[in-house]
């Protein structure tokens, strides 16, 4: 049985809506559902258990789990692929898969389709099985949890998203209960957008996972008034665990080797470990590789004390702006911790004189119908800012855009920018800049 299997048989394994699975009837739903795959496998020939043609490249069997799959079944499927030793193709159709197979390195064992903040169309991480196990014993000892422990872990975001994928396997190799009723559990993995929500509820977890974006001081603090135990980590699905900490500033995590390169825009983020993955299809760039091993995905990073550092953004997000360089997400964190501000988007748009102008977009907490008006705190949080680091201009939005996996969908803001369906926030924009 797969390495992801660990529970004992009469424990809950899934308990996802209604339904609730043990470990020793999961255990059967996987061996049936190989068994099955199998023989239609044989049945089908070279076409493959989910119809792939036969003169595709590297054609043969694969499973596809597309996405919105209920929970158990997509665990079923994804455990069952990785027992027939086919690749599984998560976030997908049957038809999808097969284009984003097409190509795939030789060992490819799981596939995990991201659409990313950028918004420039679908990507496959392709990556082994292994990759994956190896990290769960490092992430159990840096979280603090024991195999066999009996935790209940709530999964807080769909399973076609990469990080709550990952967060199932990893509550069924500890043992654990997997789950989405958040009122029993004793852990959760979260984004930050979603622990921002945690902290509110009446009965929060009282130990969150946090991944998929920085979390700042201020939610920091809130969730230690509701005495929730943060364990943050920084990742991404093309090299999975980088860094580990709880507190300010992260570490490598066990078995990674980090190195921070200069750029122009600010030190890159290299990481070097058994947990990355084979490549990226769709997206060209996405995730680069040197001689060494190492391979980055464009991030940035400031170094701290004893060895520590802190995940600064994408470095595709740095705006060039009268010779200086700005982080977008630097001021997007200040502007969001405004009261009133529930979101905060900055893009940088060319300018004759400045190379690039900085544009802010808001989504305000509250608003009436038509209010066009910049909220006083805003405007005055923008002249605390340092001058390069000031929006020329402001725009308003609905709401945020985001990614499955809770991140700021930035292409998509700038989508709506250009396409003109924002509305400007009026009046004081050219004071907030001067």
């Amino acid at each position: 049985m797969s390495g992801w299997l660990r529970g004992p048989r009469d424990r809950v394994a899934l308990a996802f809506g209604d339904r609730a699975v043990r470990y020793g009837e999961l255990a059967r739903l996987v061996d049936a559902a190989r068994s099955r795959g199998a023989h239609e496998d044989a049945t089908r020939g070279n076409a493959g258990a989910a119809g792939r043609k036969a003169d595709a490249p590297g054609a043969g069997p694969f499973v596809a789990v597309p996405a919105g799959s209920a929970p158990v079944d997509a665990v079923v499927a994804v455990l069952a692929g990785l027992a027939r030793g086919v690749p599984v193709v998560v976030g997908a159709d049957a038809s999808a898969a097969a284009s984003f197979l097409t190509g795939a390195p030789a060992g490819t064992e799981l596939v995990l389709t991201t659409s990313g903040s950028s918004g420039a169309g679908p990507r496959a991480v392709r990556r082994t099985d292994a990759s994956w196990l190896a990290s769960a014993a490092p992430l159990a000892e840096a979280a603090g949890l024991g195999p066999g422990d009996a935790a209940v872990v709530a999964i807080t975001g769909p399973l076609h998203v990469s990080m709550h994928l990952y967060a199932v396997l990893h509550a069924l190799w500890l043992g654990a209960t997997a789950t989405d009723r958040r009122a029993a559990a004793t852990v959760a993995h979260a984004t930050p957008t979603t622990l921002a929500r945690l902290v509110d509820e009446p009965a929060p977890p009282p130990h969150v996972i946090v991944a998929g974006a920085a979390t700042d001081r201020a939610l920091h603090e809130r969730a230690s008034a509701r005495g929730i135990r943060l364990t943050e980590y920084y990742g991404a699905a093309e090299l999975s665990f980088v860094a580990v900490g709880r507190g300010e500033g992260l570490r490598p995590f066990p078995g990674v080797e980090v190195e921070l390169r200069p750029t122009p825009a600010g030190r890159e983020l290299w990481a070097r470990s058994p947990y990355l993955a084979l490549d990226v299809a769709g997206a060209p760039g996405a995730m680069r590789r040197d001689a060494r091993g190492f391979a980055t995905v464009g991030d940035l990073a400031a170094p701290l004390d004893d060895g520590a550092f802190r995940v600064a953004g994408r470095g595709d997000a740095a705006i060039t702006t009268a010779g200086t360089t700005v982080l977008a997400e630097d001021v997007e964190a200040r502007l969001a911790a405004v009261p009133g501000i529930a979101a905060a988007a900055v893009l940088g748009m060319p300018d004759r004189l400045l190379g690039e102008r900085l544009i802010a977009v808001v989504e305000l907490a509250a608003e009436g119908p038509g209010d066009t008006a910049l909220p006083q705190s805003l405007l005055e949080a923008s002249r605390s800012l340092p001058p390069a680091w000031r929006p020329r201009r402001w725009y308003r939005i609905p709401v945020m855009p985001r990614t499955d996996s809770g991140k700021l969908a930035r292409g998509r803001v700038r989508a709506e920018l250009e396409a003109g369906r924002l509305d400007e926030l009026a009046s004081v924009a050219a004071e907030a800049a001067s």
